[in-house]
């Protein structure tokens, strides 16, 4: 488990995370314990390499998290992205 994703966390709550198994449960889990992950949490736990997001169009890094996040019509939470680049607009949930 990457030390940035725990940073932070109680030891109750760092049990949680490890017996999450992807990370949708991740992100569940913090809703769930009203934990607000920062954008170094958000990159471990989307999977970001060296801290950051790609953008799936154009592969740049160059990407800014929206400072809401999007409520999809499921009642899903999703975090939303916008490549500034080539400004091509994506959610990850």
């Amino acid at each position: 488990m990457r030390k940035e994703l725990l940073k932070g966390l109680s030891e109750e709550q760092i049990k949680k995370v490890e017996a999450c198994k992807s990370s949708e449960e991740i992100l569940s889990l913090a809703k769930a314990e009203g934990v607000e992950l920062n954008d170094e949490q958000l990159a471990a736990v989307s999977g970001g390499c060296g801290g950051g997001k790609k953008c799936p169009k154009c592969g740049s890094t160059n990407v800014e998290r929206r400072t809401k996040d999007v409520q999809l019509k499921s009642g899903v939470n999703a975090i939303a992205y916008d490549c500034k680049d080539c400004k091509h607009a994506w959610v990850v949930y």
